[in-house]
C-alpha cells in the first residue's frame, strides 16, 4: 500500500482539517448532550438517557454529516476504513479527533459541575453489571449492538440505495433502541470515544477493553457483511451502478 492509497499525501488538506474539525466538535457535543443526561438524572432515568443519546447523535450527523460524513464514532470510521471508504491514515486522524471531543466534553462537565455531582455517575463512564452478565456477556453484546447500528448506517447512509436525509433520524433512533436495552447491562457504548471521555476524567477504566474491542469487533464484522454480501445485486445493472459506486467513494475518500 503506497502512499498514496494511505492517504499520507491529503491528511492536512483544507477539506480534510475541516472534517477534523467536525468530528471533534461533534463528538464533543454528542458525549456533552449524552454524559450530561447521565449525570442529571444520576443514571436513573432510563428513557432520559436513551433520547439524549439518540436525539444528540442524530442532531450531531445532521450537522456533521456534509463536512466529514458524521462518523462521530472511532467503531464507524474503522467500519470505513476496513470497506476502503476513507483512507487510513485519515482515518486515523478521523479517531482521535473523535477521542479528544469526547475528553473536552468530559473536561467541560468536570469543569461546570461540583465534583461531588460528577462522581455519582463516574461522570457517566460506563461500568459492567456484574448482577446480569460478565466481561464475556458485555463484550459480546456491545459487539452485536454495534454491529446493529453499523448495519443500519451502511443501509441507509452509505448505500445507493439508502435514504439520503433521512439517514441521521434512523440512526438516532437505532442509538435510542440500543440504550433501551443496554444501559441497565453495560451502559451502552457502542462508541469507543463515549467511553473513553468520562474514563479518563474519572478513571474508571474497569472493563475497559470490552467498550473498544466489543465496538471494533463488531463494526468489523457489519462492515465486511455488507461489503460483500448486501451492497452486490442480483440485477447485473444495479450491480454495476453499486460496484462503480464504491470505487468512487474509494477513491475519493474524504480528500
Amino acid at each position: 500500500m503506497n502512499t498514496e492509497q494511505l492517504g499520507l499525501a491529503e491528511i492536512a488538506s483544507p477539506h480534510n482539517l475541516r472534517a477534523y474539525a467536525a468530528e471533534l466538535i461533534g463528538t464533543m457535543l454528542f458525549v456533552l448532550i449524552g454524559t450530561g443526561a447521565v449525570i442529571a438524572t444520576g443514571g436513573g432515568d432510563l428513557v432520559a438517557i436513551a433520547l439524549a443519546h439518540g436525539v444528540g447523535i442524530a442532531v450531531m450527523v445532521y450537522a456533521t454529516a456534509n463536512y466529514s460524513g458524521g462518523h462521530l464514532n472511532p467503531a464507524v470510521t474503522l467500519a470505513m476504513i476496513v470497506t476502503r471508504r476513507i483512507k487510513p491514515v485519515v482515518g486515523v486522524a478521523y479517531i482521535v479527533a473523535q477521542m479528544v471531543g469526547a475528553c473536552l466534553a468530559t473536561a467541560l462537565l468536570y469543569a461546570i459541575l461540583f465534583n461531588e455531582v460528577g462522581e455519582l455517575t463516574n461522570f457517566g463512564a460506563h461500568g459492567i453489571n456484574e448482577l446480569a452478565l460478565g466481561n464475556g456477556g458485555g463484550f459480546l453484546l456491545e459487539l452485536l449492538l454495534t454491529a446493529a447500528l453499523v448495519a443500519v448506517i451502511f443501509a441507509t447512509a452509505e448505500s445507493r440505495r439508502g435514504f439520503g436525509a433521512s439517514a441521521p433520524l434512523a440512526i438516532g433512533l437505532t442509538v435510542v433502541i440500543i440504550h433501551l436495552i443496554a444501559v441497565p447491562l453495560t451502559g451502552a457504548s457502542v462508541n469507543p470515544a463515549r467511553t473513553f471521555g468520562p474514563a479518563l476524567i474519572s478513571n474508571a477504566f474497569d472493563s475497559f477493553w470490552v467498550y473498544v474491542i466489543g465496538p471494533a469487533a463488531g463494526a468489523v464484522v457489519a462492515a465486511v457483511l455488507y461489503h460483500h454480501v448486501f451492497l452486490p445485486s442480483d440485477d447485473p445493472e444495479e450491480a454495476s451502478a453499486d460496484l462503480e459506486e464504491s470505487e468512487q467513494q474509494t477513491a475519493d475518500g474524504v480528500e
